[in-house]
């Protein structure tokens, strides 16, 4: 049956509900996850699509890359891409996009919140008002920031951006790459081991994935000690979560701001328990601006794929094939 629009497969809902109507007005798009049994949907018809959009919170499973025979291109909404599968993907020789850049400034914005709010006890002294405890006893003293040792693990686009926003605090700023970046202006330290002893704030913004799964180990922590913070906007992946809770609980650090778990979205369950954990719903990308930004290049990727065979923004490995 020819179709006069592109025939575009969407793995699931997307996260702003604009987009869905965007894609519905744009192509013709076939939602997979509101079929009864998207495997049978796949095995029938899933020779009829060469596009196909997602999420890095939905992913993209190797099943469903080997069930679409003539797919050409991915385009994901997100910074992550390791929830795709990446061996299914180039196997197939398809190219992938991916929405960088654009959430650079509200991620670093939730990083500093994060890092705020576990040194000063924000969260906690709310809580502590809405007890009714304040007249009873003083909050406790807390963390100044300002002055303080920035650690970043992962200088990219968002470390860079929180770099520029701790100098607003006066923050020395170090970090840790795979290797050193020509004409930083920040010290950089050959071992995250090595960082997180420089630091009193270490903060995420790594890449996720296997490589980075758990570097940020109970070793790490010790490293980072009794007065050092953790703040993470990267993956969960990279934190070992049970040795976080560990330290945390045992005051072998002071505390953790945290927006991403290990297992989304079920954060282990002692950190529910522990008032010197800053928690929040992988939120860091989640304003109006920056979400109707990204929808626009999962748009602009899939619309340039399509006329051109090339995406406006395409992941790191897919760009290198």
């Amino acid at each position: 049956m020819a179709h006069s629009r592109p025939r575009v497969l969407q793995y699931g809902k997307m996260p702003l509900p604009q987009l869905d109507a965007e894609l519905a007005q744009a192509y013709d798009v076939h939602i997979l996850s509101q079929e009864s049994d998207p495997d049978r949907f796949l095995a029938e018809q899933g020779a009829q699509f060469k596009y196909l959009v997602t999420s890095a919170a939905m992913g993209l499973p190797a099943r469903v890359v080997d069930a679409l025979p003539e797919l050409q291109f991915v385009s994901s909404f997100g910074v992550g891409f390791d929830s795709l599968d990446k061996d299914a993907l180039l196997r197939r020789g398809v190219r992938v996009g991916y929405t960088p850049g654009v959430l650079d400034d509200c991620v670093a914005d939730m990083a500093m919140a994060l890092l705020l709010d576990a040194a000063r006890g924000l969260s906690a002294s709310d809580r502590f008002v809405r007890r009714g405890d304040w007249s009873r006893q003083r909050f406790g003293i807390q963390t100044r920031v300002s002055g303080k040792r920035l650690g970043i693990f992962g200088m990219g686009r968002i470390g860079s951006t929180v770099a520029r926003r701790a100098a607003g605090f006066d923050m020395e700023v170090a970090y840790h790459n795979r290797r050193p970046i020509e004409g930083s202006p920040h010290l950089y330290l050959a071992s995250l081991l090595e960082l997180a002893s420089w630091s009193d704030f270490l903060v995420i913004t790594a890449a996720g994935g296997d490589h980075t799964r758990h570097l940020v180990s109970r070793e790490v922590l010790d490293a980072l000690g009794a007065q050092g913070f953790l703040v993470n906007v990267a993956r969960g992946s990279v934190v070992d979560e049970a040795a976080l809770v560990e330290a945390l609980r045992s005051g072998r650090i002071a505390g953790a701001g945290l927006d991403v778990f290990e297992d989304e979205p079920h954060p282990h369950p002692d950190l529910l328990t522990l008032d010197n954990a800053v928690l929040a719903p992988h939120i860091a990308s989640g304003t109006h601006e920056t979400r109707r930004a990204m929808a626009d290049l999962v748009l602009k990727n899939l619309q340039q794929c399509i006329a051109t065979g090339h995406p406006a923004v395409e992941v790191p490995w897919s760009a290198a094939r």
